[in-house]
């Protein structure tokens, strides 16, 4: 016969093939009846795929595991022919709407409607993984939409596909990626996605395979959330028409009117707009691509005043930048060197890094903080110490794990004076705040993070921790508030908060939130932290001084054009350095700094591509000395002098990023988590071709280069302590020391 689908007369097995609903993997969605009128769902394995030697052995395999399984989110299985020309899969059918059909017809999904899309399709790859089986693409097209909740169709037909056969960690992926089209409606940003699901999606779209959550682990996250029932159905009311005219279409499909009623007409989707896995991991990357070559050769310019005509900057790459809405502008006492007059870049080069030692364990590392003497290592299965000079253990393992791990959007481990704090969980409590001695490796004192905002609302809010940082005798601990509402807009700011505990007990002191917090800075020292936020769609962003001495009270303020970056929850992207905050403001290109108590601006820098080209700055950070602040800008990376911003240096990538376009430097990305980190004289940044550089901090040059070519896609874990880098790869801690080879 011929392949079936070009008009509904064809028949395959004792069914008549009514009308194509999907096409998914290797195999096109029929619904389809029998000569007694049954309706079932039937996947057709499309004929390159059927010659395939492999195939049919792994498709027998996986019909027969699917045939084993129950689910209420998991199309039965009832019948199938491994052997035959075009091979099939029958499963029970159930009136529905494909996800990419409801999305593109009716707009993103809401909140309510997406919790229940995750935490169905979770239910059902946990009974595919628990059976030994996978699915291997699940996708907005094999997600079926029914009045009873979301089901995933093709069983047994994808997950036996594929060369190298998919993984469990891949159904992960994309289970994170269809939420998040569901939550989009199209292009990957995970701004769209919910406050109480973003966490948990993130985990599932890292790049790492071994760091993203187990289906399980998935389903447990969502119920500990504990978030009001729904009442009435679960998806929006136009979606909810659509499925009630399908399911009154089923009686007549029934009947012989050939299945033309059961799925309305899909809409026209231009050719190539669907979203690979690979193109997925590159969106979320943040923004490398906008970079491209405008950032790989810069020209530096400044001037240590404001323009003289109060516009945030004039035309043309010579123009002045103002300075930020709400600062008082103090000169500073010389002048900023222009592209001209400055230093000449140096390009880096240098030997491979010689191990100080290696070693590998049972379990992948998800986090890694150190001092000079103890690295500490978290897995999903406990947490160890290790001798920085050694690699060997230390103390008792810990029962105290981290869900995610060190994300983009999460880090949640911290050292300072001698104590190792941790955002952790345990077998019996979840949310946690730790703190371990570091001499002993013994837990000083725990404390429950996970609790409701006692606000006192009609709806509740539960604490969503992303970054710890331990400063003086206080720990902070920031993140976002996820809302019960069921209200949720992408176009929505979010509400950040930062919790302070008492360092010595645990106890907590204060908490402040609002929509004007979402990454904070929380400098070494000082009583003065720095919040940014802003709100989607590239609208002005703020900077605010938060009062720490006066329980979290809001000090200065200072409006940010062009600031949509700052709109991200997490790890910060600013720094702190001799009494200044340093942030990026104007059109993204220029560097301000501020009296941290006051800000008074004390100088500002301006970058510009030699190209012409509109050039992003990154995320700045600081020497340990705060003597110089470093800037990320593409593929440079350059020093300035704290005090009044003169350059001291820029050292220049070359090559290509493991993408094939211009090598940039991962802090130059504006994402979150640490990408970059600071010696006591040495500079240690990450680069988009997956190497790790130790560079001279007084001269630019670099000391040696690491690459490790089994690495993660998107890089190791990795951390300093003392006079050493702590890298975590797969199974492997390796340590590398500063100076040697």
């Amino acid at each position: 016969m011929d392949h079936p689908g070009a008009d509904g007369a064809h028949r395959i097995g004792p069914y008549a093939l009514l009308g194509r609903q999907s096409t998914v993997g290797g195999g096109e969605v029929f619904a389809a009846r029998t000569d007694e009128g049954r309706l079932v769902t039937v996947t057709v394995v499309a004929p390159e795929l059927a010659a395939d030697p492999g195939f049919r052995d792994r498709f027998r395999a996986a019909v027969e595991a699917a045939r084993t399984l129950s689910d209420a989110f998991l199309m039965p299985v009832v019948d199938a022919d491994v052997d035959a020309p075009v091979p099939w899969l029958a499963t029970e059918f159930t009136a529905g709407l494909p996800l990419r059909q409801a999305v593109d017809r009716h707009g993103p999904l809401s909140e309510p409607a997406l919790r229940v899309l995750a935490d169905g399709l979770a239910r059902a790859l946990a009974a595919l993984h628990a059976a030994g089986t996978v699915h291997g693409e699940v996708s907005p097209d094999s997600v079926l939409l029914t009045m009873d909740g979301p089901r995933i169709t093709a069983l047994g037909i994808v997950g036996a596909t594929g060369s190298p056969a998919p993984s469990p960690t891949d159904d992960m992926f994309d289970l994170g990626s269809t939420v998040l089209f569901a939550a989009s409606g199209g292009e990957p940003d995970t701004r769209a996605l919910p406050v109480s699901l973003r966490e948990v999606i993130d985990g599932c779209l890292y790049p790492e395979p071994q760091d993203r959550p187990t289906a399980e682990q998935v389903v447990d996250y969502l119920r500990r959330q504990n978030l009001p029932s729904l009442g009435g159905s679960w998806l929006p009311p136009a979606v909810t028409a659509d499925l009630a005219a399908a399911t009154a279409a089923v009686g007549s499909a029934s009947a012989g009117d050939g299945g033309r009623g059961l799925f309305p007409p899909p809409p026209v989707i231009a050719a190539g707009t669907g979203i690979s896995r690979r193109k997925l991991i590159i969106g979320l990357a943040g923004g490398a691509a906008v970079l491209g070559g405008a950032a790989a050769a810069l020209a530096v310019s400044g001037d240590s005043s404001s323009a003289p005509d109060g516009r945030a900057g004039g035309p043309g790459p010579t123009a002045r930048p103002t300075s930020p809405s709400g600062v008082r502008s103090t000169p500073a006492s010389s002048a900023s060197p222009s592209s001209t007059d400055g230093p000449e870049s140096i390009v880096l080069a240098g030997p491979d890094a010689a191990k100080a030692w290696s070693g590998a364990g049972k379990h992948a590392p998800n986090c890694l903080e150190a001092s000079d003497k103890v690295v500490m290592v978290v897995t999903n299965t406990g947490t160890s110490f290790l001798d920085a000079a050694t690699g060997k253990s230390m103390f008792p393992e810990l029962n105290t794990t981290s869900f995610l791990g060190t994300t983009s959007l999460t880090y949640p481990t911290a050292y300072a004076d001698g104590v190792f704090y941790l955002l952790c969980d345990t077998p019996s409590q979840s949310g946690m705040l730790a703190a371990f001695d570091a001499a002993s490796g013994k837990v000083k004192w725990a404390t429950k993070m996970a609790d409701v905002d006692p606000g006192g609302g009609t709806h509740a809010a539960r604490y969503l921790s992303n970054y710890v940082a331990a400063a003086g005798n206080t720990v902070y601990v920031c993140g976002q508030m996820s809302q019960t509402s069921g209200s949720f807009s992408p176009g929505s700011p979010t509400t950040g908060y930062i919790r302070a505990f008492n360092a010595s007990t645990g106890k907590g002191l204060w908490r402040v939130k609002g929509t004007d917090i979402n990454n904070v800075l929380v400098p070494p020292s000082g009583s003065h932290l720095l919040a940014t936020s802003a709100v989607p769609g590239r609208k002005p962003g703020r900077v605010q001084m938060i009062d720490a001495g006066r329980k979290g009270a809001r000090g200065w303020k200072v409006s940010v054009p062009h600031a949509g970056y700052y709109f991200t929850t997490g790890w910060p992207l600013t720094c702190y350095a001799a009494g200044l905050f340093l942030f990026a403001g104007g059109n993204g290109d220029t560097l301000f700094a501020v009296d941290a108590a006051t800000g008074s601006e004390k100088w500002h820098r301006r970058f510009d591509a030699k190209n012409g080209d509109q050039v992003q700055i990154g995320a700045p950070f600081a020497g340990l000395d705060g003597a110089t602040v470093y800037v990320p800008v593409g593929s440079d990376l350059a020093a300035l002098a704290a005090a009044d911003g003169t350059i001291q240096w820029v050292a220049t990538l070359g090559g290509a990023s493991d993408m094939g376009a211009s090598n940039v430097f991962k802090a130059a990305l504006r994402i979150s988590g640490k990408s970059a980190q600071c010696s006591a004289d040495t500079v240690f940044a990450t680069d988009s071709a997956k190497t790790l550089w130790a560079i001279d901090a007084a001269t630019g040059r670099a000391r040696w280069k690491y690459s490790d070519p089994g690495q993660p896609d998107v890089g190791f874990l990795w951390t300093v302590g003392g006079d050493h880098v702590f890298i975590a790869s797969h199974l492997t801690v390796t340590a590398l020391a500063a100076h040697g080879r």
